[in-house]
């Protein structure tokens, strides 16, 4: 469930399991004491349930919530819809608004999901206390303080991400300046090594010429008188 952001990684997957059991745990939940009590609106309990369920099911499966906020925001409003009628039907429906907090949260931007998970702990504050005939302080303890713990669980990992993120970018940067410094140390040692060879190659036709110009030299000193000792200085030039 992850929107105009990278792969997810093994870490990301698993938390989204988590999170699509809880959400399946819940609505099974819901239905389940519906029909245990034995309520009159038991069915039309377990019909939303079913409902809720498949409408939720359908967003990792469409490509566009995982690309799009806008689509990411349209199958949010459609989960949230099938759910403020199960929480018209079912107080049990209140425990929901915990997974739809990090949904919210993960899937919105910033501004938006703080709003979204505001309106979502309102929501079931009030439907809460509808079920119970009266309100309460300690009605709204526990799903205001589960939006406080999902915002503080998502800021702090979103932060964590973009921790792990930027020490990625410098050990990429670390790496390149690692792998430009060794060509710079191998064409120095390149260019070191061409340049010892020309050297080696510079005295050695030095050398060459300096014995040669001696050879033709003595040659000539040795004729005419020794036209034998000139003709081996030339052989040997």
């Amino acid at each position: 469930m992850n929107t105009a952001s990278p792969a997810l990684t093994p870490t990301t997957r698993a938390l989204s399991w988590c999170l699509h059991l809880l959400v399946l745990g819940l609505l099974t939940l819901a239905g389940w004491r519906a029909v245990a009590d034995e309520r009159s609106a038991a069915w039309p309990v377990v019909a939303v349930a079913v409902a809720c369920a498949g409408v939720y099911a359908a967003g990792p499966l469409l490509p566009g919530v995982r690309r799009s906020r806008r689509a990411a925001a349209l199958w949010l409003a459609a989960v949230g819809a099938v759910w403020l009628v199960l929480l018209a039907l079912s107080a049990d429906a209140v425990w929901m608004a915990f997974p739809l907090y990090f949904l919210q949260l993960h899937l919105l931007p910033r501004r938006s999901g703080l709003a979204a998970v505001a309106a979502t702990a309102a929501a079931a504050i009030a439907g809460f206390a509808a079920h119970q005939g009266s309100f309460g302080a300690a009605m709204a303890i526990g799903p205001a303080l589960g939006a406080a713990v999902a915002v503080a669980v998502v800021r702090g990992y979103q932060a964590l991400y973009r921790e792990s993120e930027r020490r990625s970018r410098l050990i990429e940067e670390l790496t390149a300046t690692r792998a430009d410094l060794d060509r710079v140390q191998h064409t120095a040692g390149v260019l070191a090594e061409r340049e010892r060879l020309a050297r080696e190659i510079h005295d050695t036709l030095a050398q060459g010429l300096s014995s040669i110009q001696l050879l033709l030299r003595a040659a000539e000193r040795a004729l005419p008188g020794r036209p034998e000792a000139a003709a081996g200085h030339v052989a040997a030039a």
